[in-house]
C-alpha cells in the first residue's frame, strides 16, 4: 500500500512545523524520515496516524484521498503507529493491551481473549516475535514491549507502519533485532516509515530517505550515501562527524561517589549501591537504557533529590545534604537533561541567564550591588567565545534556538572555576553542528583537567568522547568497562547481562 502527502503544512502560533510538506512512500518500502529532533518529523507523523489535523494539504492512500481526522480513521485507512513512548498499559497482559479499544466480550461480561492470543501467536510465528499473550507488560524487557506495539498493529491490518524514534531506548542488540523485523515485513509487504535521526541505522535499514530541516524537506538520498552526505544535508553545511582527541592525562580523584542510594517518598529505591570514581583529566560516560536511574544519579550529585544517603565527595570535600548553590559552589558545573525546564529562564536575558550561579560573587557583584556594567561585557565576552547566535546580550533567551541555548547553558558552567562537569544529555535536540561544538567543549574541559562525568543515552556520542564506561542498570551501576569494548558487549551490559569474556 502507497502513502503520498501533498501539500502539508502545520502551524503552531508563529511556529511552522510542516511547511508544505510532499512525500510518497511506495508499496513494501522502508522509508526513513531523517532529521533532528524538532525538525517537524513526529508533527508529520501524528498528523498522517490523526493525531493532529493539518492546516492544509491532503493525504493519499493508493492514489485515492483519504480524511483522517482521528487515530481510527487512520487505522480503517491500513496505517498504524508506534509511537517513542509506547502507549502499553504496564499492569495489563500483552491480550489485554492488544483488544484494549476493540473489546469483545462472553458470558457474565468477561472479556473474550481467545482470538487475541490466537492472533497474537500466529504473529509472534510469522515474525519470531517470541511474545506470550498472557504475560504482564511492566515485567517485559523494553524491547519485546515495542514488539508487542507492532504486533497490535498488524493485528488491525496495518498496511503501512509509522515507527517514530523506535530505538531511542532499546539497546544496540534490541536496535538490530528492531531493524531486521523491519526488513522481515518489508518482505511481507508492510510499507514502514523510519522516523530518526541516527545515521547509521538508516544507512541500515532504509530503501530512501527523506531529509527534513526545520519544518521543510530538504533532500532525498539513498542509503548508500554516506553519514557525512546526510548529516551535511540535515544542518544545511558540511559537518566533520569524527571527534579527534588526545589520550587521557589522568589526575587526582576529583568526584568520588560511595555507597550512594536514592529513595523516592513511597520508599522505593531509585538508586542502590551506587559507588565509582572520576579522576582529573578523563570523560567517564554513564551508559544505559533510559530509566535506569540515571537522571536521579545527576539530580542527586547536584543534591536535587531529597532523600539520599551516602557519600558524595568533590575534591575530598562530602556535599551530600548541601544546598543546590552549595553544590555549584563547591566547583561542579552542571548541564541539566531539559535546558528548557532546568538550565535556564526563558524570559531573562541571555546576560542574565549567564550570571544564575554566581550572581552574588565577584565581579558580578560587589557585596549586596549587582554590577550591570561587569555582566554585561563578561556576557558579551561569552557570547563572542561560545559562538551563540543572538542580537546581543539582553536579548530574550526564549528566543534562541535549541542549539543556541545549550551555548547559553555551556557558556555559564564552563566559564566560572569548576572541578566536576556534570553533563547530563548535553547534544539531545541539537543538531549535528551543535553537537559539533558541543563535544569539543566538554574535550576540552577534560583536557584542561577536569573530571567530566557524562550522561548519555546516544552509544556514538558515548564512544567519541569517553576513557571509560560506567554502565546502569536497574539503579545501579553493574560494570565500569573501558571505551574499547565492543558496541555488542555494551549492549549485554546495557540490558543486565556480564559478557562471557571477562572485559
Amino acid at each position: 500500500m502507497s502513502v503520498e502527502l501533498r501539500g502539508i503544512t502545520k502551524k503552531f502560533g508563529a511556529l511552522v512545523a510542516n511547511d508544505d510538506i510532499d512525500l510518497r512512500v511506495e508499496s513494501g518500502e522502508i522509508h526513513a524520515i531523517l532529521g533532528e529532533n524538532g525538525a517537524g518529523k513526529s508533527t508529520l507523523m501524528n498528523i498522517v496516524y490523526g493525531l493532529l489535523s493539518p492546516d492544509s494539504g491532503q493525504i493519499l492512500v493508493d492514489e485515492k484521498p483519504v480524511k483522517i481526522s482521528e487515530p481510527s480513521d487512520a487505522l480503517a485507512a491500513g496505517i498504524g503507529m508506534v509511537h517513542q513512548h509506547f502507549m502499553l498499559i504496564p499492569v495489563f497482559t500483552v491480550a489485554e493491551n492488544i483488544v484494549l479499544g476493540h473489546e469483545k466480550v462472553k458470558g457474565f461480561g468477561l472479556l473474550n481473549l481467545d482470538q487475541a492470543r490466537s492472533e497474537i501467536a500466529r504473529i509472534s510465528k510469522e515474525f519470531n516475535f517470541d511474545v506470550d499473550p498472557d504475560a504482564i507488560v511492566e515485567n517485559l524487557p523494553v524491547g519485546i514491549q515495542q514488539r508487542v506495539e507492532v504486533i497490535r498493529a498488524l493485528i488491525y491490518n496495518a498496511k503501512v507502519l509509522i515507527l517514530d524514534e523506535p530505538t531511542a531506548v532499546l539497546t544496540p542488540q534490541e536496535t538490530d533485532e528492531l531493524l531486521q523485523v523491519m526488513k522481515n515485513l518489508k518482505k511481507n509487504g508492510t510499507s514502514i516509515i523510519f522516523i530518526t535521526h541516527k545515521l547509521r541505522e538508516v544507512q541500515e535499514a532504509a530503501d530512501r530517505i527523506t531529509i527534513i530541516r526545520r519544518g521543510k524537506v530538504v533532500g532525498t538520498a539513498l542509503p548508500t550515501a554516506t553519514q557525512e552526505e546526510l548529516a551535511s544535508q540535515m544542518v544545511g553545511r558540511p559537518v566533520d562527524l569524527t571527534m579527534s582527541k588526545k589520550a587521557a592525562v589522568i589526575g587526582s580523584t576529583l568526584l568520588s561517589i560511595s555507597n550512594l542510594k536514592v529513595i523516592d517518598n513511597t520508599g522505593r529505591d531509585l538508586l542502590h549501591d551506587v559507588s565509582f570514581d572520576v579522576h582529573a583529566g578523563e570523560i567517564v560516560a554513564v551508559a544505559g537504557v533510559q530509566g535506569n536511574g540515571q537522571t536521579e544519579l545527576a539530580r542527586a550529585i547536584l543534591n536535587l533529590e531529597e532523600h539520599v544517603s551516602g557519600n558524595i565527595l568533590i575534591d575530598g570535600v562530602d556535599i551530600v545534604g548541601r544546598s543546590v548553590k552549595n553544590s555549584l559552589h563547591s566547583g561542579i558545573a552542571f548541564i541539566p537533561e531539559s535546558r528548557e525546564l532546568d538550565g535556564l529562564i526563558g524570559s531573562f536575558s541571555i546576560a542574565e541567564n549567564l550570571i544564575l550561579d554566581t550572581y552574588d560573587l565577584p565581579p558580578n557583584a560587589k557585596k549586596l550591588l549587582m554590577s550591570p556594567s561587569t555582566i554585561s561585557s563578561e556576557a558579551t565576552k561569552r557570547i563572542n567565545e561560545f559562538d551563540i547566535r543572538s542580537q546581543g546580550a539582553n536579548e530574550l533567551v526564549s528566543s534562541l534556538s535549541g542549539g543556541n541555548k545549550q551555548k547559553v547553558v555551556l557558556a555559564r558552567e564552563l566559564s566560572r572555576p569548576v572541578k566536576v562537569v556534570v553533563a547530563s544529555q548535553p547534544t539531545r535536540g541539537l543538531d549535528v553542528g551543535s553537537i559539533e561544538f558541543v563535544h569539543e567543549k566538554i574535550v576540552q574541559e577534560r583536557d584542561a583537567g577536569r573530571a567530566v562525568l557524562l550522561f548519555s543515552t546516544e552509544l556514538d556520542e558515548v564512544f567519541a568522547l569517553a576513557d571509560r564506561i560506567a554502565v546502569m542498570y536497574r539503579g545501579t551501576i553493574i560494570d565500569i568497562v573501558p571505551a574499547s569494548i565492543s558496541r555488542s558487549d555494551l549492549g549485554l551490559l546495557m540490558a543486565g547481562i556480564k559478557p562471557k569474556v571477562q572485559l
